[in-house]
């Protein structure tokens, strides 16, 4: 949802003189943006931009060996290894690519998953009693493991070897295994550091296949980690970045029957992908199976030979995707009825109980209503025998992690990070759990205020929006966590036409200087009131409909436009205008007036001397970035 006017506030981006970066081949806008995000001089630009050899990886993983000497013995000697993952996309992709290389390498490989419904997260000593029953004697954890103390206990008295490969934070005690990879165990600084759990599992069956010499092993095991790291929203920083810049350009042509399934499904063409076609059109269907359905069914369909059975999955799994969206639309729409049929006040923390919702999606629904109120939520579902089972989500600076921690004394269960968590609670707690939340949200409230933030990074006219600069942030790619996509900000964009489209999104045409760009606000509020000419802020994307592609404007926030803005000062208030693309009027309290312009060097000048005093200079620069005069 795009935030309105009233419930919004912009902060502008910092003001830069000049070129801040006059050798680098990137537009002015973007040179701004990186310059802003911390690469301070070409060679860091250069580094983002390029990809950068990885160190061997035992250098890396102190315990690789010992995983490499153990998993080399069961594929030569064809040994049942058990893997076992997790019911998200980077659980069951990991299992994935572990099932094929494995079995490739000789060994014979079987999934074990548990299910979210029957099972919960993670290694059970339930499910290592059952696999040392089915003679399985090495286990591999991709995804979880590290906190599975029981089970880890469990395999140790049955005599079963556990290698634990895991990005979930590392408990006091060291886990119970033959080795441990894990990104906390790497240098400081290493670029493995950031790898998800798909990011370990590639890391294990490449150094396996080096060590057996067997690279065909892993054919498909590339695509399968470009899927489950962005799926996983890991940071695209480190190897994550350098891994997943080499195989986005051949993921599109993946020997991966699933993989290719999915793509079909999704309606992706014969074209390289980006990180946002995963992100929006290939994860979500691999999600919604951990969601609502089992896990087994995205591992059957990515370690499926056979196209034609691939692609049967591959509807299964487009099929649940569809009705996780029914799912949470209706559960959405039901828990902003409670809400806005309240007559009081909107609670700080939003908590809501309906014991007939579904676990498996609540957790998307607690995140859109974020999005929408700009507070933290849980929306809670029954668990059986008085018990009931919680998502969390919450805004930029509310850590759930820490919040639940400060109430576990209520809570039976609980975990997570700061942005997101789950609990567990009895019945009879949840009005005190809401009250100790409510409480802990009213105080982050106050501090910062409950209006949403607006930070766009850098201003552009509509007619710089054209193919020099999509090729410009195509060589950004790919963006995600730790390198989002630039926002950037227009000011005085006429709307030429609007149209409502289902699902509450609306389309618009804005205008600019003679230019026009298509615009899309997803999640548009139906009681919104738009201005004829207003500022907006966005992220640049290319629709592609029918063999075309456009630009397309994904807008963030919007606001009314104003020609005029005033500056708050101690002094008084000064009121600053632009008198035409290079040129601006600053008015003081007096009414005294002082022209300045942007040369071409887009350093400011002025012939008036007063420009030079540094509490005027400093109005200056902050009136050339609100008026944009300055990207």
């Amino acid at each position: 949802m795009v935030a309105g006017a009233q419930d919004q506030q912009w902060r502008l981006p910092q003001p830069i003189e000049g070129d801040p970066l006059p050798s680098v081949d990137l537009p002015l806008a973007l040179k701004a943006m990186l310059f802003r995000r911390g690469l301070k001089s070409p060679e860091q630009v250069m580094l983002l931009l390029s990809d950068q050899p990885l160190p061997a990886a035992d250098l890396h993983f102190p315990e690789l060996t010992a995983a490499l000497i153990r998993l080399k013995k069961a594929c030569l000697n064809q040994e049942a290894v058990a893997i076992c993952g997790d019911y998200d996309a980077d659980g069951m992709t990991s299992t994935a690519l572990l099932m094929r290389a494995f079995e490739a390498m000789g060994a014979s490989p079987q999934a074990a998953i548990p299910s979210r419904m029957a099972d919960g997260y993670g290694l059970n000593s339930g499910m290592v009693e059952q696999l040392h029953a089915q003679g399985v004697r090495l286990l591999v954890t991709v995804d979880n493991g590290v906190a599975a103390h029981e089970a880890l206990e469990k395999a140790s008295e049955l005599g079963i070897e556990v290698i634990l490969t895991d990005h979930h934070t590392l408990p006091a005690n060291r886990p119970k295994a033959l080795a441990l990879i894990h990104p906390a165990t790497t240098p400081k600084n290493s670029p493995y550091g950031c790898l998800a759990g798909v990011g370990l599992a590639y890391v294990l069956a490449r150094a396996l296949a080096a060590e057996l010499k067997n690279p065909a092993s892993i054919t498909t095991a590339r695509d399968l980690f470009c899927i489950g790291t962005v799926a996983d929203m890991a940071p695209l920083i480190g190897a994550n970045r350098t891994l997943l810049r080499e195989g986005l350009s051949h993921l599109h042509r993946s020997r991966c029957p699933g993989v290719q399934a999915l793509q079909q499904l999704a309606g992706l063409g014969d074209r390289p992908l980006r990180a946002d076609d995963i992100g929006f059109q290939l994860a979500p269907r691999i999600n919604a199976v951990g969601r609502i359905g089992e896990p087994s069914l995205v591992v059957d369909l990515l370690t499926a030979d056979d196209p034609n059975r691939a692609f049967e999955l591959g509807r299964q799994c487009d099929a649940l995707n569809r009705q996780r969206r029914e799912l949470c639309d209706a559960i959405e729409a039901e828990a902003v009825a409670l809400l806005e049929s309240d007559p009081s006040p909107l609670p700080p923390f939003v908590l809501l109980a309906q014991g007939h919702w579904h676990h498996g999606v609540i957790g998307i629904v607690a995140a859109r209503l974020v999005e929408r109120y700009q507070r933290p939520a849980a929306l809670l579902a029954s668990d059986g025998e008085g018990q009931m089972r919680a998502s969390v989500r919450a805004p930029d600076g509310f850590a759930v992690d820490r919040a639940l921690q400060h109430c576990s004394a209520l809570l039976d269960r609980h975990g997570g990070h700061p942005a997101a968590g789950g609990f567990t609670v009895q019945v009879t707690s949840v009005s005190a759990l809401h009250q100790a939340l409510n409480a802990l949200a009213a105080q982050w409230l106050q501090g910062r205020g409950e209006d949403l933030l607006v930070e766009p990074e850098a201003l552009l006219e509509l007619d710089q929006i054209d193919h020099d600069l999509w090729q410009a942030l195509q060589q950004l790619e790919p963006f995600g966590a730790g390198h989002p996509k630039p926002l950037f900000w227009s000011r005085g964009c006429r709307i030429t036409d609007q149209q409502s489209l289902r699902g509450g999104h609306l389309r618009l045409k804005l205008e600019q200087h003679g230019v026009e760009r298509q615009a899309i606000v997803w999640r548009w509020p139906d009681n919104a009131v738009l201005s004829q000419t207003i500022d907006a802020t966005y992220t640049v994307t290319q629709n592609h409909w029918r063999g075309e592609s456009r630009f397309q404007l994904e807008i963030q926030a919007l606001r009314p436009h104003h020609e005029v803005m005033e500056l708050l000062r101690s002094r008084g208030s000064y009121r600053v205008q632009r008198i035409d693309r290079q040129s601006l009027e600053l008015i003081n309290p007096d009414g005294e007036t002082l022209v300045s312009r942007i040369n071409h060097e887009g350093v400011l000048e002025s012939d008036d001397s007063r420009a030079s005093h540094p509490y005027v200079a400093a109005l200056l620069q902050e009136a050339c970035i609100g008026l944009g005069l300055r990207p």
